[in-house]
């Protein structure tokens, strides 16, 4: 048994814990072991029965002398029971545990944690924790006992009692970290680390193991940077690009709008390393509508003048096809040929100059012949091992220029720390005439209000209006969050009866969805009903207004983003966001939207006030996943590049931390 064994073959899971397991992302043993708590309930205070009092959370050890249910008053099944130790006696109460009475056996020895209150007139405790003590040992009570991530039918109870026999079991492990980074860096080793964070003697021992654990994450991250730096050093390019700036001229002269200086900047930057004779790896930053397309257009339309191939990669069919459509425009007149490639949109060959696509791109069987650009959008949504794929594309094993762009604003931090290997560029300013959205917070209380506003506006201007809803069906454990099927039927038979609305999300076919935008874009619908799936790429100059439920449930990136689908012709527009709490941090941080209009803004205010766990969201896939660690902290970020800095050059000394860097890292990937 290794590391890399999955959870489903390990002793005593079997595969109904199995799957409640990959609910919660783990399929291997390391993926059990890193499922750290992220808290702890103190049940350190161990008392004599006759000394406890009203309000105390303690730990009680004694007999269970008897146990029974009850039916209150009000037809509620309680479990009491009686417990005994040398100083007195007192009871328990647990309300509708009726197992409990065949559970818990009179005359054993059982440890209880708990609050103790008054019930009736007598000093209860309520609820409690409860184990066998066995051996004097306790796992649950008596102790800080860790609270975990949990999912339905796998608790933190069965999660602690697992990995206390596991821990036991396989401990000591060996530890990859050097001693000499331990020592250097007042680590302490993995065993001990592991111990501690899982079941730890006191709150000192917890921040030993965060400490251990949150260098260990950075250090890693920081050390694949550097491994891939040193592979595209050493990378071959592909292609060998000339710079024809009389052509370039042409390009940009006879484009309907002026470019903006950052925009020109950008593209000085991009040209100078297609200039280059070793392969571009440069990530594009900008905001919703900053024109990052068309810097994409100059550098396939310099590609297309040197020979070369280029791929444009997007991550949904919707933007895929905004993309491919944008691209027609720029290029197709300069005599560019390009194609569409999506799991709904077939191709019957790669002779294209620009092949635009998603995820069918990377496994699609065909190998280009003469591929020189790749060019990857939103790219955080693309694990390493599919923008590799995408990248052998090139025949030959060589290296393309690549150019990964993303609308998501990354704090300066994170960017450092992520894309450390990437050159960066960032375009800061919007294109003239792009008009401010207006933003307000909307409380309940005025719901119908803007309803009626909606109406109006919509049927007197025949402007069009976006509604987005976090889920798609209403969830079972929230029950109360808006979700678009049932808000679609309930707005267009209750409020906008006399108004045409569509509904779009992620589970219908990319038929059904290409269909009603297409209705939305000719403005044969008023309202969109929708999930986020519009976060990226739907231009519909004619949209106006966007109205986004339960805003205080996405990060203030992601409203930015579903914002921007909105202002994109000449008219003014609004954004409404809809929320039913009116004060505390939650509401300032979504109030913040009426004031900021700049994303990188948003997104360093969202990531002091949230961290970047909650900033981006589990939607965000393959952005990140500190488990640990935290991006917002700059001390910790210095000191683990500077260690990994030093440290890389040795790095071929150390077997297993060279192997724990290459798990993450498919072989031969040359850019991130």
């Amino acid at each position: 048994m290794d590391l890399k064994t999955s959870v489903d073959s390990l002793f005593m899971v079997g595969p109904a814990h199995a799957k409640k397991l990959q609910k919660l992302n783990i399929q291997t043993l390391e993926d059990l072991l890193y499922h750290f708590p992220f808290r702890y309930q103190d049940y350190s205070l161990i008392s004599p029965i006759f000394k406890i009092q009203p309000g105390e959370v303690v730990t009680i050890s004694g007999e269970l002398s008897s146990i029974k249910n009850e039916y209150l008053r009000s037809g509620r099944k309680i479990q009491k029971a009686q417990v005994i130790d040398r100083s007195g006696r007192i009871e328990i109460v647990w309300f509708n545990q009726p197992f409990l009475v065949k559970t818990l056996k009179v005359g054993e020895k059982y440890s209880f944690s708990g609050k103790v209150d008054w019930f009736g007139r007598k000093k209860v405790m309520i609820s409690p924790e409860y184990e066998l003590v066995f051996n004097g040992k306790t796992i649950h009570t008596g102790r800080l006992a860790p609270v975990y991530p949990e999912t339905r039918g796998l608790s933190s109870k069965w999660l602690r009692s697992y990995l206390n026999k596991l821990i036991e079991q396989l401990l000591p492990i060996d530890d990859f970290l050097p001693s000499k980074i331990k020592k250097e860096n007042d680590l302490i080793d993995f065993s001990s680390a592991l111990k501690q964070i899982h079941f730890p003697e006191n709150l000192k021992q917890v921040d030993q193991a965060r400490k251990r654990f949150a260098f260990e994450e950075l250090f890693l991250l920081h050390l694949k940077v550097s491994q891939r730096k040193k592979v595209l050093e050493k990378s071959k390019l592909a292609f060998q690009f000339f710079i024809n700036q009389e052509e370039i001229l042409k390009f940009t002269q006879n484009l309907p709008f002026e470019m903006t200086l950052s925009q020109k900047k950008v593209c000085r930057e991009i040209l100078d390393d297609l200039d280059k004779k070793r392969p571009m790896n440069r990530l594009l930053q900008g905001d919703v509508g900053s024109g990052k397309t068309v810097v994409a257009a100059l550098a396939i339309y310099v590609a297309w003048l040197s020979g070369a191939q280029s791929i444009l990669m997007a991550p949904t069919e919707i933007l895929a096809n905004q993309h491919y459509q944008t691209l027609k425009q720029l290029l197709e007149p300069l005599g560019v040929k390009i194609n569409l490639l999506t799991a709904s949109h077939k191709i019957k060959n790669e002779d294209a100059d620009l092949l635009v696509g998603t995820h069918a791109l990377i496994y699609h069987q065909a190998k280009f012949r003469k591929l020189g650009l790749v060019i990857i959008d939103e790219q955080h949504r693309f694990g390493v091992e599919q923008r590799g794929k995408l990248i052998k594309k090139a025949l030959g094993g060589k290296t393309p220029h690549t150019l990964t762009m993303t609308a998501t604003p990354i704090p300066r931090t994170i960017a450092l720390t992520l894309y450390g290997d990437l050159d960066l560029s960032v375009i800061d300013q919007m294109p003239a005439g792009r008009k401010k959205i207006k933003t307000w917070v909307v409380p309940p209380q005025k719901r119908m209000d803007a309803y009626e506003w909606i109406k109006k506006k919509v049927k007197e201007t025949d402007e069009q209006c976006f509604i987005i809803c976090p889920f798609i069906e209403p969830s079972e454990t929230l029950p109360t969050i808006k979700a678009a099927k049932a808000e679609y039927e309930q707005l267009s038979q209750k409020v906008f009866p006399d108004l045409k609305m569509g509904l779009l999300h992620g589970k219908m076919k990319s038929r059904e969805k290409e269909k009603v935008i297409e209705e939305f874009r000719a403005g044969d619908l008023d309202i969109l009903v929708s999930t986020p799936v519009v976060e990226v790429g739907i231009d519909i100059p004619q949209a106006t207004i966007m109205v986004i439920e339960e805003s205080q449930r996405f990060g203030l990136s992601q409203l930015h983003q579903l914002r921007g689908r909105v202002g994109r012709g000449n008219k003014e527009s609004f954004c409404l966001l809809f929320s039913e709490i009116t004060s505390g941090k939650a509401f300032e941080r979504i109030k913040a939207l009426e004031r900021i209009d700049i994303g990188f803004k948003l997104a360093e205010l969202d990531l002091k006030m949230r961290g970047p766990g909650e900033v981006y969201g589990t939607s965000q896939h393959g952005f990140f996943d500190l488990k640990v660690a935290s991006f917002g902290d700059l001390p910790l970020i210095e000191q683990t590049q500077k260690a990994a800095e030093n440290f890389f050059p040795s790095l071929e000394k150390y077997p297993l931390l060279k192997a724990k860097i290459k798990e993450d890292t498919i072989e031969n990937i040359e850019v991130n």
